[in-house]
């Protein structure tokens, strides 16, 4: 049984006459004989009685009308629903991304894309680089953000950036005057270490330049390792990403040696074809980093 054999039916079913039906759907009266005979052959029962005059219903054409009717608008109503998801007039896309990504860029990534496409339901999970190769292996995340490398190998994998650490030091701290340091002259300060892989390249760091850092404290959380910055509780080493929109009672300083860094990149599963929305939200945040390494 095909959609437009269902189309047919219904038209002839409302005109009362295959003649008026065969002009309605510009096709010829033989032609759309032979599809309602089909029809009525795969449902094993007559669907007219044939008059000279007009055409009416079975008992069985009366039961089938309804339902016909129904599978139909059901088949428009899926068609409207793909077309909207394909010109991001509606539909939805769950992104999942590391704290840092989700705190200091996809922010205004959302904002600009809904600004474009307000009717695409967004929704955000927000969690460590293995979790969000989770969400994504799993099909719960349409596209995720994570530090590489990914835990998982079967991913599409597209680097996105590749960053330094840098230190986040309190505005009253004495190494706020300075433009960069090495991170052995460290040893003797107080650490606030943010949770995370950054929390692994941080202490591994830390250990290659000769020291065991003092952590006082440790957060997932990035505004409240920049708070403990903030109220000079300890330094904090950091993705640049992660220093974006400081306030001004904490400052940057780079670290010289050794160097530190890391690549953030955007995963989707295998196989798969990106989404309309996940393709131009992707496409924002490419464009927002382009401009970001360019200042």
């Amino acid at each position: 049984m095909e959609l437009y054999q269902l189309g047919y039916f219904i038209e002839i079913a409302h005109q009362r006459s295959f003649t008026r039906a065969a002009g309605r759907l510009h096709m010829a009266q033989p032609a759309l004989s032979q599809q309602m005979k089909n029809l009525e052959s795969e449902l094993g029962t007559p669907l007219f009685i044939r008059g000279r005059k007009e055409v009416q219903l079975t008992a069985a054409g009366k039961a089938f009308l309804p339902r016909a009717e129904g599978l139909l608008a059901q088949a428009e109503a899926a068609k409207a629903a793909v077309s909207d998801v394909a010109q991001l007039r509606g539909g939805k896309l769950t992104i999942a991304a590391i704290p840092s990504v989700s705190a200091c860029l996809l922010p205004e990534v959302i904002q600009r894309f809904s600004k474009q496409h307000g009717q695409v339901a967004l929704q955000l999970i927000e969690d460590s680089s293995e979790r969000v190769a989770d969400s994504v292996e799993s099909g719960q995340a349409d596209i995720g953000f994570l530090q590489l490398p990914a835990s998982k190998s079967a991913f599409k994998v597209q680097p996105l950036i590749t960053e330094p650490f840098v230190l986040l030091v309190g505005e009253t701290h004495a190494l706020a005057r300075q433009k960069s340091v090495l991170l052995r002259q460290l040893s003797a300060e107080s650490f606030i270490f943010y949770k995370g892989r950054a929390r692994d390249t941080a202490l591994e760091s830390c250990r290659k330049s000769g020291f065991e850092p003092h952590i006082v404290c440790e957060s997932g959380e990035l505004e409240t390792v920049r708070a403990l910055v903030a109220a000079g509780l300890g330094l904090a080493i950091v993705p640049r990403l992660a220093a974006g929109n400081l306030p001004a009672t904490i400052l940057t300083v780079g670290i010289r040696e050794p160097k530190m860094q890391r690549q953030i990149a955007a995963v989707l599963q295998k196989g798969s074809v990106l989404s309309p929305a996940a393709g131009t939200l992707l496409q924002l945040a490419t464009s927002l980093l382009s401009q970001g390494s360019n200042t």
